[in-house]
C-alpha cells in the first residue's frame, strides 16, 4: 500500500493470478464487474498486470488491490476514471493524493433498477445470437398489417438489414408503435423519436470508433463494453428527462 491507503504497482510478479481468478476474487464485493471491465481498466492504464511468455495476464495481489480501489472509487464516490487515475499516479509517485469527493447518498443517485423503476443497465445491451425474420414473420409476431409496416419503414422506425431481413428489435418496435396508435398517435408523429435515437447513436459512435480502430486483441471487447455502458446511460438519461418533463405536464 502507498500513501493514503492507495495501492501502488506491484514489483514482483511470481505466481500471478489469471484474469478469471481475479474476477472470482472481485465478484463478491463488485457483482457487476466483468472480464471486459477489467480489460478496459487495463487499457486505460489503471492497472498493469504482468504477462507470461505466452502472453497471458498475471495479476499480483497489489494489482487486485488496485482494481478494488478503482471499483470502489467508481461505486462509492462516483469519480470518473480520469480522476481515479490521477489519484493512483499521485500515489505511485509518492505524492499526497487529493481527497476523494464526499460520497453522495446512494438512494438519490443509484442507477440500480430496483431503485429506478427498472431502468436499463449495460447487460440489457448485450448482443445475443443473430435472429433474422422475414417480412411475413415480422407481421405475424408483431400483429401488424403490411400497410402499417410500410409506414414504419417510411418514417424510419423499422429498418431491414442489407439482405432484407428484420431483427428481433423490429418486432418490439412494431408492437410498441401499435400500442401507441391506440391513443391516436400515428407513425408519422414518431419521426422525432427516430431522429433523436440516431443522434444518440451518432454520439456514441464518435466515442467508441477510435477504440474499435485499435489493433490489439482486446480492443473490440473494450469497445463493446463501452458501447453497452454508454447505451444504458443514454437510455436512462432519456427516460429520466421524459419523466421530469411529464411531471411538469401533470403538475406532479
Amino acid at each position: 500500500m502507498t500513501a493514503a491507503g492507495q495501492p501502488g504497482r506491484s514489483e514482483a510478479r511470481r505466481d500471478g493470478l489469471s484474469i478469471g481468478a481475479v474476477l472470482a476474487q472481485l465478484r463478491g464485493d463488485f457483482p457487476d464487474v466483468t472480464i471486459s471491465k477489467i480489460r478496459f481498466l487495463e487499457a486505460e492504464g489503471l492497472v498493469r498486470p504482468g504477462r507470461t511468455p505466452s502472453g497471458y495476464r498475471q495479476f499480483a495481489p497489489a494489482d487486485v488491490e488496485r482494481l478494488r480501489f478503482v471499483l470502489s472509487a467508481q461505486r462509492d464516490h462516483y469519480l470518473p476514471l480520469k480522476v481515479i487515475k490521477e489519484q493512483l499516479d499521485a500515489a505511485d509517485s509518492g505524492a499526497e493524493p487529493a481527497a476523494p469527493a464526499p460520497r453522495l447518498p446512494r438512494k438519490l443517485v443509484s442507477l440500480d433498477p430496483a431503485d429506478t423503476g427498472g431502468l436499463p443497465d449495460a447487460d440489457d445491451f448485450e448482443t445475443g445470437p443473430e435472429l433474422r425474420l422475414t417480412q411475413e414473420e415480422l407481421l405475424a409476431q408483431a400483429g401488424i398489417t403490411a400497410a402499417t409496416l410500410t409506414e414504419l419503414q417510411q418514417y424510419g422506425l423499422v429498418r431491414p438489414g442489407a439482405a432484407g431481413f428484420f431483427g428481433p428489435d423490429a418486432v418490439l418496435i412494431a408492437r410498441t408503435v401499435k400500442a401507441m396508435t391506440e391513443f391516436g398517435i400515428e407513425p408519422r408523429h414518431l419521426r422525432a423519436f427516430r431522429a433523436a435515437a440516431d443522434r444518440e447513436v451518432g454520439l456514441l459512435e464518435q466515442i467508441v470508433t477510435p477504440v474499435y480502430r485499435h489493433r490489439d486483441a482486446d480492443a473490440k471487447a473494450r469497445a463493446d463494453e463501452v458501447v453497452r455502458e454508454l447505451s444504458a446511460l443514454s437510455v436512462t438519461l432519456h427516460t429520466l428527462l421524459v419523466k421530469a418533463g411529464i411531471r411538469g405536464v401533470t403538475g406532479g
